[in-house]
């Protein structure tokens, strides 16, 4: 039998942990809204995992025009150019927000804010909390302003599995419980969830982030945008742990180079070398070890003894696996880190079906374009999860609908999918490998079964993958390695990719047969 929670009906139901939930929840207040999450408040969240910080246009030499300049180039053509103008030129105040909330950034002896420099930016503009700690220190920070907050409901162990629809309406939230299925009646729901790390081997991400946010809203009939573009972190600690660490681009920053085992420095000859573009640099390293070589980051001389002090949580990271960076070469290699692609939304956050807003990485605003640039992660979090806060306590509340749903589906398992994805859809593509994971993903995408809902965020990016023909940012095909002179940004329904997919060989071929 499934509860429906009447004493919280008609709060906002704010889906996820992270950054850009917790940012939403602290906004609304004292407007009352209710955190689901899967696991404990702030667990489980890339957020949390963050190390870089965030980047903001806060320094005396630098500015949004050079911010946005950055962000415009690492986009490599797709960056919606006022959405992320409008992005960028609150980050000092997205930043002042969250010392507000009691986050406490690193300053210098003069009391300004020390800021870093990560790769693609030509200014030192990335704000950071506790060294490479600062996803953790942000998160621990609004966690105890949230429980400080009397407005907002948490509910951990709460899984949402279905955004429950009156018509076109959202309705609900239907979820799983330790002690069963779960309501929560709502015509307001912000989707925070995250990535699709999960889907792949090799990710920096939690494993179990597959896209929750993205499965949910597509069955929900939402427009999706630009899935096609994985981005893989070039330096993920290449060893035997899962998820793989992150070693962070702020480590080339401070003037670490990549070589291969020969000692060679491959990135010298490309523009921007170490502080290339991610999808520059991961290309690179990929075509290294795709020809049998190995990759390493090499701090020895930028950073030497002072690495541990500089950079505790990848110093700490590095020991677990033998290595110390003030004396040994890194063994680093690609893994997925973020998603550009994801629910399609305006600039307030709002998806394309009413009574839905996404924020944070699961959703597409146009900032990243086809390729993130450092640590934007956090500040498009920060912001868009205020936006969407503002957004909803200016709508007058309406009821929640009719509330229909059916039986609790499977609890998601990404397990089945995973091999196909990191096989068919990593770094380099082709038609080849695509269809064949399109051949693959299709009956799992249109069953029941665990596998449902991996299947179905996997299928969206390969046949995404098969209408790009070109090679631009993240997304990189060896059968299609030019540019194509003009470029656009994609959109489609789940009910248009299950029909591309349907059509597209070897799967045609074979239901023709």
């Amino acid at each position: 039998m499934t509860e429906i929670l009447e004493q919280l009906s008609g709060r906002t139901v704010i889906v996820g942990s992270g950054l850009a939930g917790l940012m939403t929840a602290l906004t609304m207040a004292p407007e009352p809204s209710v955190i689901v999450t899967r696991a404990a408040l702030g667990a489980e969240t890339s957020s949390a995992w963050a190390q870089g910080g965030i980047a903001a246009s806060v320094g005396a030499d630098d500015s949004a025009t050079l911010h946005l300049a950055d962000t415009l180039a690492a986009g490599d053509g797709l960056c919606d150019p006022a959405i992320a103008a409008g992005i960028i030129a609150e980050s000092p105040a997205a930043i002042a927000a969250l010392e507000q909330a009691g986050v406490r950034f690193d300053r210098n002896a003069a009391g300004d804010l020390s800021l870093g420099l990560e790769a693609a930016h030509n200014r030192r503009r990335i704000v950071h909390a506790e060294g490479d700690g600062s996803g953790a220190a942000i998160i621990a920070a609004l966690i105890e302003a949230v429980m400080k907050t009397p407005a907002i409901s948490v509910l951990e162990g709460f899984e949402a599995r279905r955004i429950v629809m009156d018509g076109e309406q959202v309705a609900g939230l239907l979820c799983a419980t330790a002690n069963g299925a779960v309501i929560l009646p709502t015509s307001r729901v912000v989707l925070a969830t995250g990535g699709v790390g999960g889907l792949y081997d090799a990710t920096t991400n939690p494993m179990g982030n597959f896209g929750q946010g993205i499965a949910l809203a597509a069955r929900a009939g939402a427009a999706l945008a630009d899935m096609e573009f994985v981005q893989f972190h070039p330096t993920a600690l290449d060893s035997r742990r899962r998820p793989l660490a992150l070693i962070s681009e702020a480590v080339r920053g401070e003037g670490a180079l990549l070589v291969n085992e020969r000692g060679e420095r491959f990135m010298v000859r490309i523009s921007g070398a170490e502080l290339a573009p991610r999808d520059v640099v991961a290309r690179a390293i990929s075509a290294e070890i795709a020809r049998g070589g190995r990759v390493f980051l090499d701090a020895r001389a930028a950073l030497g003894s002072r690495f541990a002090a500089r950079f505790p949580v990848i110093s700490s990271l590095c020991g677990e696996a033998g290595i110390d960076p003030a004396k040994d070469l890194i063994p680093v290699r690609p893994a997925v880190h973020y998603h550009m692609g994801g629910v399609a939304t305006d600039a307030n956050g709002r998806s394309s079906v009413p009574g839905l807003w996404v924020a944070g990485e699961a959703a597409s605003t146009g900032l990243h374009g086809a390729n993130r640039l450092a640590s934007n992660s956090l500040l498009e979090a920060a912001v868009m999860g205020m936006r969407a806060a503002r957004d909803i306590s200016g709508m007058p509340a309406s009821g929640a609908g009719t509330i229909s749903a059916g039986s609790l589906p499977a609890p998601a398992d990404a397990s089945f999918v995973r091999p196909i994805v990191s096989r068919h859809l990593g770094v380099l593509r082709n038609a080849g490998a695509i269809h064949g994971a399109i051949a693959a993903l299709l009956p799992l995408a249109e069953g029941n079964g665990p596998a449902a809902d991996p299947a179905i965020v996997a299928l969206l990016i390969a046949v995404f993958a098969s209408l790009r023909m070109e090679s631009r940012g993240a997304h990189a095909r060896t059968d299609f390695p030019l540019k194509l002179a003009n470029a656009n940004r994609r959109q489609m329904c789940l009910s248009d990719a299950l029909e591309i997919a349907r059509a597209t060989p070897p799967y045609a071929l074979a239901r023709s047969a």
